[in-house]
């Protein structure tokens, strides 16, 4: 019984300090034509991911259903621990300037664009998806990579994609 205990309390404290030694971020970058995204603390890259991005990835977002991935600065508002693709954390697109862009064209901005790993089910297709563009805009990366970024990113954490 008191190894039981003890064990108990080992699995309850080893994760907590695991956790506690990863040091969160303070701005994401990503560069769409290299496939690339950073993870930077005080102005220094900590962590680099390659990414996929949506199906046409040139240029800026510009209405919802173009499968573009959108340029600029944006934050990273929300996150979604069971999203369909695994984990995500949501991008604050569209911003005041987005959505009046697409109002002139007499469509919807869009939205829900995330960073995002890939749906659970897919297995042994993982790399396969990291050489091509698949998603509808947002940022992909592979399950494990997401639990890393998870694990670093807070909410509010300002993130800046460019071409």
């Amino acid at each position: 019984m008191r190894y039981l205990k003890l064990s108990l309390i080992a699995l309850l404290i080893i994760p907590t300090l695991a956790m506690a030694k990863i040091k969160t971020v303070d701005e994401v970058v990503v560069y769409k034509s290299k496939h690339l995204m950073q993870l930077k603390r005080n102005g220094r890259v900590v962590k680099s991911y390659k990414v996929v991005f949506g199906k046409n990835p040139i240029g800026h977002k510009q209405y919802e259903g173009d499968s573009r991935t959108p340029e600029g600065r944006y934050t990273l508002n929300w996150k979604k621990k069971n999203s369909t693709y695994y984990r995500a954390i949501q991008v604050s697109y569209p911003n005041s300037a987005d959505r009046a862009r697409a109002k002139k064209m007499g469509r919807s901005p869009g939205g829900a664009i995330m960073i995002h790993g890939q749906k659970p089910h897919w297995k042994g297709i993982e790399q396969y998806l990291t050489r091509m563009n698949w998603t509808d805009g947002c940022i992909a990366v592979t399950n494990p990579e997401m639990d890393e970024i998870w694990a670093m990113v807070d909410t509010g954490t300002p993130i800046e994609i460019f071409p």
